[in-house]
């Protein structure tokens, strides 16, 4: 079913510890604008006999960028790097680094319902201004910034590396619990019988 709208952004700090990563609790990013994830693959066919015979492609990483109306000096610390001096002014430096974080987002599909999003593993470079003079009409203004997501480093119940996980709120079967805990903490994966 088609979305119709993007609200309850939410990044996740990672610490990164022998067992893989630990993701801190969620905190609300700023009001969504836009949500724009495109997945680049790696790819490898195989000719034999005159013929295609084999064809692979796998998951290499995704790039989410983020329309927000506005990006708190908080906020953009935390995703960035960068940080706050004693006068409250926000310094990036050439020597920040970027944590990694993890994201979490929903979509309003057309039937009422709700799509959920975490990306489990990313780094944001710094956000992008747009600026216009006031003229005749007013314009709004929002900060955009862009992230790189790849597989986590902790292994799945399967065994599997994930980078992305996603639940309607309506589909059959779906918890209750996992819809009403979806933003208060990272959704873990759950392969157990």
């Amino acid at each position: 079913m088609a979305t119709i709208g993007l609200d309850s952004i939410y990044y996740s700090i990672i610490t990164d510890g022998e067992s893989g990563e630990t993701y801190a609790t969620p905190v609300k990013l700023a009001k969504a604008t836009k949500a724009d994830l495109s997945v680049e693959f790696s790819e490898g066919t195989l000719y034999a006999d005159d013929a295609l015979c084999e064809a692979v492609k796998e998951f290499k990483s995704a790039k989410l960028t983020l329309g927000v109306d506005d990006l708190s000096a908080a906020a953009a610390s935390a995703l960035t790097g960068a940080t706050i001096d004693q006068n409250k002014v926000l310094v990036h430096n050439a020597e920040d680094s970027a944590p990694y974080v993890a994201i979490g987002f929903r979509a309003k599909k057309s039937n009422g319902n709700y799509r959920y999003y975490w990306l489990y593993r990313g780094k944001f470079g710094i956000p992008s201004d747009s600026l216009e003079t006031k003229g005749d009409s007013i314009k709004f203004a929002e900060k955009s910034i862009e992230g790189t997501f790849m597989r986590r480093e902790k292994a799945g119940d399967d065994g599997s590396h994930a980078w992305k996980a996603q639940v309607d709120a309506d589909d059959t079967g779906v918890q209750t619990s996992t819809i009403s805990g979806w933003f208060t903490s990272v959704y873990e994966p759950d392969f157990t019988a």
